[in-house]
């Protein structure tokens, strides 16, 4: 019959795009619908016939007279909703003629709910199942209990939320989805939590003891038909209790913040932190199982215990809203302990997320570099033994990687901050240095990965700009995150960064911070050469020593050859004496030689000839 689906998911059809008017005017038309299948609907202006009530055979012979009461039910409940949502804005709240009309709407919806309870217990007529009857009695116990709370009727109605509570506790065991949760969570559970409140009962009992307490055991045939589920909802109060993730006698009643212990007096705080304490535990086998996975798998181990954190955070704020509705001062002992409370269950959320985010950005946090990522598109050769043909990543690629670290780092940035504004952070000396020093590692890494998408297009100047940046970020933190505690290798990774993180990153930035100066230098002299123009290529290199060649070497293009004389700078000659101290090529001093040893020649001839004496060879 699935008779919790069809209304639920009738409701949730209707107050998805409307309000409670729009889904009681839908009920009336699929009303009118279901009675025409039925042949029971009134003719225009034909004779009144009174309504055919409800039997086991009508459900046995056709399951739409079990849509046709459960219409007719949430048409009331919807009627009674439409007048609630009307006056909620009344300074005086709702009352006199208004409420005594809403609680008659609910009043006519249980009553045929229950109408349709009875005629579906009568399984051996009906046909139906243990499931059938539970989900009729479930409903029918939940308008009974929304009609006797709007009547103040807090003892009657917790009796009925509990009945509903513990039967659809132990069909959520036993069905799959999440509808049960849903009406646990979003219905049953606040309405419990405020009868009991109004009927003084202790903060610090749960919900599901509360409701185990309440259940009239009493009647026999619905304990029975509870217990054919094979649940022990009866013993626990609540299937989650079954499965060991939370249980009533087994929550913490303490909970430590740093130096300061506080008694947690808030039952679903309890709960929620007894959550949080088995995700953690469970949190490090997770991470072990996928240690060799993707990114995202790593990642997703965390979402146990950030689903954890956050219901025990928004139990602490809604423990905090009461007190405050209560009109209880800040000075109060409970307000305190809740706001010591609220920050410490504050910073196990953010701690757990910026660990999620760590195990998103990688090893070392991002600091290396990814391997070269094999090709999407790759083939394999023709050979199936030889490995397969490796690409490196195109620069678009790498810079899109590392703009999906930017963003990682962007928020864990903001998540740093945010805890910054929790109640007692700033006061806590120690904790505000070690969180300045974490936000300025993270402020390092955010500037190392845009320091490397900068050099991919070429702007090596800006690149070198940020590695210092985040180099002198890190070389701030690194004393104060020097004093951290040694994580063991096995422990998941949240906010805290160790020391051994801390000099890694150090170490990588300094060596960037060398690398990026040597291509700025390189680039600067490139630059230089260009716009000088002095490295005329058509100069040989004997000629342009003075200059690096950037652009490569000419080999042909070394030296003048032939060689031709050319005009050189040389010092003046000041004294006779130096010009005995001046080399000449060898091509001058063998002329100079030539030409003295023909003087001497000449002049050996001219000695040898006999000389003429007097005028014309005549003398003495």
């Amino acid at each position: 019959m699935d008779i919790t689906r069809y209304f639920v998911s009738l409701r949730e059809a209707a107050l998805l795009y409307g309000d409670y008017a729009t889904y009681r005017t839908q009920l009336s038309g699929k009303l009118l619908n279901t009675r025409k299948k039925l042949a029971i609907v009134t003719k225009n202006r034909g004779k009144f016939h009174q309504k055919p009530e409800i039997t086991p055979e009508k459900i046995a012979e056709n399951n739409e007279w079990v849509h046709l009461q459960l219409l007719t039910s949430e048409r009331a409940w919807a009627h009674a909703m439409t007048m609630k949502s009307s006056h909620s804005a009344d300074t005086k709240g709702i009352t006199g003629k208004v409420r005594s009309h809403i609680v008659s709407r609910l009043d006519k919806g249980a009553k045929v709910a229950e109408k349709l309870a009875e005629a579906v217990s009568q399984s051996s007529t009906s046909g139906a199942s243990d499931i059938d009857v539970l989900e009729a009695r479930a409903y029918a116990a939940l308008l009974r209990g929304a009609a006797l709370f709007e009547r103040q009727s807090w003892e009657a109605s917790l009796k009925s939320y509990s009945t509903a509570r513990i039967i659809y506790s132990a069909l959520s065991t036993s069905a799959k989805g999440d509808i049960f949760k849903d009406l646990l969570s979003d219905t049953i559970d606040p309405s419990i939590r405020f009868a009991a409140y109004q009927l003084k009962i202790p903060r610090t009992q749960p919900v599901p003891s509360i409701a185990l307490n309440t259940f009239p055991k009493s009647d026999a045939a619905l304990v029975e038909r509870v217990d054919r589920l094979g649940t022990s909802v009866l013993e626990s109060g609540d299937s989650d209790a079954m499965q060991g993730l939370i249980g009533p006698g087994g929550a913490p009643t303490t909970l430590t913040w740093r130096t300061r212990e506080v008694k947690i007096e808030d039952a679903a705080i309890s709960v929620a932190w007894a959550a949080v304490q088995k995700a953690r535990a469970a949190l490090s086998d997770r991470l072990a199982a996928s240690a060799d996975g993707p990114l995202k798998e790593r990642a997703a181990a965390y979402d146990d215990i950030l689903i954890a954190a956050q219901d025990a955070a928004d139990a602490t704020k809604q423990a905090i809203d009461e007190l405050k509705a209560e009109g209880v001062p800040q000075s109060d002992p409970r307000m305190q302990s809740l706001q010591i409370t609220r920050t410490a269950v504050n910073y196990e959320m953010i701690s757990w997320r910026i660990g999620r985010n760590r195990a998103l950005m990688g090893d070392k946090d991002g600091a290396v570099m990814d391997a070269a990522a094999i090709s999407s598109s790759r083939r394999k050769a023709k050979n199936d033994s030889t490995p397969a043909s490796r690409k490196e990543e195109a620069p678009g690629r790498q810079i899109a990687r590392l703009r999906e670290k930017v963003v990682l780092y962007d928020g864990t940035l903001q998540s740093i901050e945010s805890i910054k504004e929790l109640p007692g952070v700033a006061a806590d000396q120690e904790l505000s240095a070690q969180l300045d020093a974490t936000l300025k590692y993270f402020n390092s890494l955010k500037s190392l990965a845009i320091a490397r998408s900068h050099s991919f297009t070429g702007a090596v100047a800006n690149s070198l700009a940020l590695v210092k940046y985040g180099y002198d970020r890190c070389e701030e933190a690194l004393p104060v995150l020097s004093t951290s505690k040694p994580a063991t290798p096995s422990s998941p990774r949240n906010i805290t960064v160790t020391e051994d993180e801390a000099k890694n990153l150090h170490e990588i930035l300094r060596g960037e911070l060398q690398r990026f100066r040597a291509l700025v230098e390189i680039s600067n002299l490139r630059k230089s050469t260009n716009v000088s123009g002095s490295t005329d290529t058509s100069i040989p290199l004997v000629g342009r020593l003075n200059h690096y060649p950037s652009e490569g070497v000419d080999l042909d293009n070394i030296v003048v050859y032939p060689p031709r004389a050319e005009p050189i700078p040389v010092k003046p000659i000041f004294l006779d004496v130096a010009w005995n101290y001046i080399n000449y090529p060898n091509e001058y001093l063998n002329r100079e030689q030539t030409s003295k040893a023909s003087d001497i020649t000449a002049k050996n001839n001219e000695d040898n000839q006999p000389k003429k004496r007097g005028w014309f060879g005549f003398g003495r």
